[in-house]
């Protein structure tokens, strides 16, 4: 469970639009450390869902299922156990097959079309992990069979944002994190 040094706002001291996203984050996900603590400035909040994710990740050039397979592929690969809760939900909804959800690891799978399966490379390249990252000649090539080149710029941008806010809320500890997920902060590893 999230243990964060920032003061946990109380549900009845939240603004209106954060109490319904501290009640949607319990019901989804059984936990709501991120908003209690993003309740101390929700107007960093609003930015993120308003800007970010209504005007780029659910608008955009990009259409949405590809955008949702990306995010879910960069949520399983940093081990964001908050994150891939509400991922899988949004990427079902979006039209990625129950098969493609399992199987999102692995984008060499038959459920994933070459389309599918360049979106999971792009995501592999911009990943926490990857400090080799290289969109090459080869992963460039297979993008351009499906996108332009701004479409192919708004992936590397979703994904770049995407990687850095699980970053964040990882130092920050806001959220549960998996077994796998490369942040362990010094203070954890000494006492394991």
């Amino acid at each position: 469970m999230p243990n964060p040094m920032l003061r946990r706002v109380p549900r009845a001291e939240m603004t209106e639009r954060m109490r319904n996203d501290y009640d949607a984050a319990l019901e989804i996900r059984d936990d709501a450390t991120m908003f209690e603590v993003s309740a101390n400035a929700p107007e960093l909040m609003e930015w993120y869902k308003d800007s970010f994710y209504a005007k780029l990740f659910y608008s955009g050039r990009v259409d949405v299922r590809s955008k949702e397979l990306l995010r879910y592929r960069l949520s399983m690969t940093h081990g964001c156990a908050f994150c891939n809760q509400g991922n899988r939900v949004a990427a079902r909804k979006s039209g990625v097959t129950e098969d493609q959800i399992t199987n999102v690891m692995n984008e060499n799978h038959a459920c994933f079309s070459a389309k599918d399966r360049a979106v999971l490379k792009v995501a592999d390249q911009i990943s926490m992990t990857n400090m080799m990252g290289d969109l090459d000649r080869g992963l460039y090539n297979e993008l351009r069979a499906h996108f332009d080149d701004a479409q192919i710029f708004e992936l590397g941008m979703v994904a770049g944002i995407l990687t850095g806010m699980a970053k964040f809320i990882f130092v920050y500890d806001l959220v549960e994190k998996e077994a796998n997920c490369p942040v362990v902060p010094a203070r954890q590893q000494a006492a394991e």
